[in-house]
């Protein structure tokens, strides 16, 4: 009977203990192990392929340029017959520290770095390298040529500051240049020296490098930058016809594939007969360039010589009586050194400017005789 009475009592205990352990929290092991990765599935069958989309409406616009056909013409009229590609200047005049001021324009880095920054590499460049593709060319503004007309990619159709006249813009646009494509060309066509100015009376000449620079032509264009000895007779600035009807790329790239060569326009073509009748020269321009050659090779004039780093005045033995010289420029358009009359260096100046556009005056025929003219009368 106690037996019996014990196990019952064991048994409540036992259902206490159950009931109390059912109202507790379970106890959480520590996560097992990741289990291997299975084996990835078969993959399933490829889907159809869709429709072939249209053609972009202006893909022709695209292909007339950007192909093989289209860019063999530019590089073959490019590299047999443009002075930019097979000329000396880029390979003397754009390598070195020597010659930092002048990569900009004879250097093709040198002349995208210009473009981009505004300034060339201070160390100058070590690899000579011609005006290229690269060089004017970078991507479109827009491609709506519709609308906006095709800018070829020009890498800069800005206006330009005058380097010798801060204060001067170009800025080539007309019916001939609607974007002002022409603006590519003077940067780098334009002087980089201005007339000379008196000291007493006198300008002494001390670099047989002298004048305007070899590309003045935009300046020229424009009617300006030429000494004016009387300005009242000058024809104003931008008002010559070749200024205000045509432009650089209007004449000398009126075809995209010779007009990489650079050369000048047939005359037959209609860029020229549109408003021309019969080819003629610029009247007077010859013989007025002549008499104004000759002039200047006669021109008197003192020698100089360098003393101790700085050029001066030659005398003979008495100190007194100057060293003659005669003439300023020679034939072929040297400059000579020496210490000459103002109006005398002004002229030659005017002569070496014009010399310099290689146009015979054709660029700017009013602007061109004002100046042969006074020039000549300077003499008198």
């Amino acid at each position: 009977m106690k037996n019996l009475k014990l196990i019952g009592f064991l048994m409540i205990l036992a259902s206490g203990l159950l009931f109390t352990q059912c109202t507790t929290d379970t106890i959480v092991g520590q996560a097992g192990a990741d289990g291997i990765d299975g084996i990835n599935g078969v993959n399933g069958a490829n889907g159809l392929d869709g429709t072939d989309g249209l053609d972009g409406a202006d893909i022709a616009v695209c292909i007339s340029c950007h192909s093989n056909s289209h860019r063999d013409a530019i590089n073959d009229a490019y590299t047999s017959l443009s002075k930019h590609a097979n000329g000396s200047s880029w390979s003397y005049a754009g390598v070195g520290i020597n010659r930092v001021g002048c990569a900009q324009c004879h250097n093709n880095q040198g002349f995208i770095d210009f473009q981009t920054t505004g300034a060339v590499h201070e160390e100058g460049y070590t690899l000579s390298q011609p005006i290229s593709c690269t060089g004017c060319h970078n991507i479109h503004r827009s491609f709506d040529f519709a609308n906006d007309e095709n800018d070829m990619a020009m890498r800069t159709l800005r206006p330009v500051t005058l380097i010798t006249n801060p204060d001067y813009t170009i800025d080539i646009k007309n019916e001939s240049d609607v974007l002002g494509k022409s603006n590519t060309c003077v940067n780098c066509h334009q002087p980089r020296t201005s007339a000379p100015e008196a000291t007493d009376g006198k300008y002494m000449n001390t670099s047989t490098h002298w004048g305007p620079h070899h590309g003045p032509q935009s300046t020229l264009l424009e009617g300006i930058t030429g000494f004016e000895f009387s300005p009242a007779e000058i024809p104003v600035a931008g008002t010559g016809g070749h200024r205000t009807k045509m432009s650089c790329v209007a004449c000398h790239m009126s075809t995209v594939d010779e007009g990489h060569s650079w050369e000048p326009a047939n005359y037959a073509s209609v860029t020229c007969t549109k408003c021309h009748g019969a080819k003629e020269e610029v009247t007077g321009f010859a013989t007025g360039m002549a008499e104004l050659a000759e002039l200047l090779a006669n021109a008197e004039g003192q020698a100089i010589v360098k003393v101790d780093g700085v050029w001066v005045p030659a005398f003979e033995a008495d100190g007194t009586t100057p060293v003659i010289t005669i003439g300023i420029v020679h034939e072929g358009g040297e400059p000579a050194l020496g210490l000459f009359d103002i109006q005398v260096a002004n002229a030659a100046y005017n002569y070496l400017y014009i010399l310099e556009d290689k146009s015979n005056g054709v660029h700017n025929p009013p602007y061109v005789k004002a100046l042969i003219e006074q020039s000549i009368k300077s003499f008198e």
